[in-house]
């Protein structure tokens, strides 16, 4: 597989990479097997797929413990990228960002992950009564302990840090230039599909402009762009989709058009080109330092996604996709 780097320091990963939240949390567990799923990790190593992205909080600890089990055995062969500042409580997610817990944590991921040294390491969100550059330097002294080779940032998500008439990353922005003075950044982590496309307008320039990777989270739009869901059919109480105002039957309807178009562009390479893996060429021809996360815990899709690395967009299928609808419904 084709490899992209990430960061000044030229951390090299496989141009897409394997997002192994599904395999713990958030979506349908009872379609949940740790045996499954560690085949599907073992697979994408194979593949080239070397990113594996996890954090503390899906689970919680699960998803760590699980990799762990594979990184035992195969730890020269994965880039390992973990994420704290999240707790999960029984009825909610609070921010912890202060610098003793993010020691502690770190730590506690190294032993699950079985590992001595995490790749890359990130804040998945700010905590609003913790500086973040206080934040960030705990995590910097991680990098310099030998513990952490680079540092990340997950985006604030849609609703974080928006300001009336504001941008949706604004807040990230902001985040970036405060921690940047403190430590390098090596990565940005935010949602970047041809459904969600935000990222494009600032984030991403910022990015590109400083050598900073860019992990392009759900490119695949939470499964939507794969064109296998249903309208109507429903989503399990525990599956985030259930909740999601994208995800409505009648909005999943209003949103078939994209689908649609990503189809046509499928057809045109061939009869065994998917929509998924269209849309996840389009996220990597958004630049050469963006590395798509999609999410997956069965080998087929993992073989399905590392394909897509060898899809080559024309000009023509890149006007298609850009004159596609926008997508109706959002979290905002």
């Amino acid at each position: 597989m084709e490899r992209r780097t990430i960061g000044a320091g030229a951390l090299a990963v496989g141009a897409v990479g394997l997002g192994c939240m599904p395999m713990s949390w958030a979506y349908s567990g009872s379609r949940q097997r740790g045996d499954e799923s560690l085949r599907a990790v073992h697979r994408a190593l194979d593949l080239g797929s070397t990113l594996l992205d996890t954090a503390d909080m899906y689970g919680p600890f699960t998803n760590e413990l699980l990799l762990g089990r594979v990184l035992k055995e195969r730890r020269g062969d994965a880039f390992v990228s973990t994420k704290a500042g999240l707790l999960v409580g029984e009825q909610h997610i609070v921010a912890n960002g202060r610098p003793g817990y993010v020691k502690r944590a770190c730590d506690a991921s190294l032993r699950r992950l079985q590992t001595d040294v995490i790749d890359l390491y990130q804040l998945h969100r700010a905590d609003p009564e913790v500086p973040v550059e206080e934040t960030w330097g705990a995590m910097a002294e991680l990098v310099h302990a030998g513990k952490v080779r680079a540092l990340g940032l997950c985006a604030m998500g849609a609703r974080g840090g928006r300001r009336s008439g504001a941008g949706m990353h604004d807040g990230t922005l902001r985040q970036l230039r405060r921690v940047q003075q403190v430590f390098p950044v090596s990565a940005v982590q935010a949602e970047l599909s041809v459904w969600s496309p935000e990222a494009l307008d600032a984030l991403l320039p910022w990015c590109e402009a400083r050598g900073v990777g860019f992990l392009a989270a759900m490119p695949l739009g939470n499964g939507f762009l794969t064109g296998t869901l249903i309208p109507g059919e429903g989503f399990e109480p525990d599956d985030v989709r259930a909740r999601h105002p994208r995800f409505t039957a009648e909005m999943m309807a209003a949103n078939q058009p994209i689908v649609a178009g990503l189809r046509r562009v499928a057809w045109r390479h061939g009869e065994n080109v998917t929509p998924a893996q269209v849309a996840l060429a389009w996220t990597l021809a958004q630049g050469r330092h963006v590395v798509p996360v999609p999410g997956a815990k069965h080998e087929c899709w993992v073989e399905e996604n590392a394909a897509a690395a060898g899809l080559r967009l024309t000009a023509e299928d890149l006007t298609a996709l850009a004159g596609l609808p926008a997508a109706q419904g959002s979290w905002d």
